[in-house]
């Protein structure tokens, strides 16, 4: 089989097309055959050794999301076939043609879906409904949403406004993107380097970090709450946060889906419903074959992509 792995640290240039033996999976393993590997801006940041926690241990294939048929599964496991549709985050090991996932992680792909829609809805729509719901914004007026125009960005933007927000805020780098977010409901668009971000919101959804975090904190209102979901870090002064009333929580997938399993499932449900009504719209910005990962990572990087940028082996 392909793979995709890099022996060091560095830019889409160090990412390289091997040919291998499949992984054997173990407990609570699916053995998936991939049809679609959605590429995301934790893994990017992992290739160059910089995500939270530094990069995967040398040698290693990027991880993220996959879409495709399970060919094996490993033992404890129950519920999954050979021969079911499924997609699922892997936090290592996505852009191959087959990849190991954690069946935890896993959900069917609904009959009459592809495997790209999938792959371009299901975790980044998870991410999006995880932090809305950490947030609790069903009395908050106003959201900000860094990263707006991304995988996961564009369908927050969307989530939030089908769950009564009435002024969203899309930050990103170029106002360029501003038409793409203004299709998709966003009330306002702003550009990272604006001087100011308009009026104060009530929650900021941050997928950006890094030196976006003290802006984000500072575009809170009093009492305001930023969930953090991004691989970019950051460091906030603890006196924005005493003086303004200010939270900071953080989320993670793994956690979420593993503590607040049963939410985590409806929001599947209610991620495959809206997007089945035509209500939510997972914007593909591109596909490419796997040997083209070094391109992908190219796209991500110049943060020039709107909606997803998906890999086919």
């Amino acid at each position: 089989m392909r793979r995709v792995r890099f022996h060091t640290y560095g830019g889409p240039e160090v990412l390289r097309v091997e040919e291998s033996e499949p992984p054997v999976p173990g407990p609570g393993d699916l053995l998936v055959r991939t049809a679609a590997i959605g590429v995301t801006l934790p893994a990017v940041r992992r290739v160059r050794g910089d995500g939270n926690g530094g990069g995967d241990p040398l040698p290693a294939i990027p991880g993220g999301e996959i879409a495709g048929e399970v060919v094996a599964v490993g033992a404890d496991v129950h519920g999954y076939a050979a021969g079911d549709r499924v997609t699922s985050l892997t936090l290592t090991g996505s852009y191959t043609e087959l990849a190991l996932a954690p069946a935890f992680l896993a959900s069917r792909i609904p009959d009459g879906a592809s495997a790209v829609q999938a792959v371009a809805l299901v975790r980044g729509g998870q991410v999006a409904l995880a932090a809305l719901d950490t947030a609790a914004p069903k009395g908050a007026e106003s959201v900000l949403i860094t990263g707006a125009a991304g995988g996961t960005g564009h369908l927050a933007v969307q989530l939030a406004k089908l769950r009564g927000v009435s002024r969203v805020v899309a930050a990103v780098s170029s106002a360029a993107k501003a038409p793409f977010l203004y299709g998709l409901g966003a009330d306002e668009v702003v550009t990272y380097d604006q001087e100011s971000w308009g009026e104060p919101v009530d929650i900021v959804l941050d997928g950006v970090g890094g030196e976006l975090l003290p802006r984000a904190l500072a575009a809170l209102a009093p009492g305001g709450r930023l969930i953090f979901f991004n691989s970019g870090g950051g460091t906030v002064p603890a006196y924005e946060l005493l003086a303004g009333a200010k939270t900071i929580t953080g989320l993670t997938m793994r956690r979420f889906s593993t503590v607040q399993r049963e939410l985590y499932e409806r929001h599947r449900e209610e991620l495959w419903e809206l997007a089945g009504a035509e209500r939510l719209r997972a914007a593909v910005h591109t596909e490419l074959p796997l040997a083209d990962a070094a391109k992908a990572h190219e796209i991500i990087e110049a943060r020039t992509n709107l909606g997803k940028v998906v890999l086919r082996p």
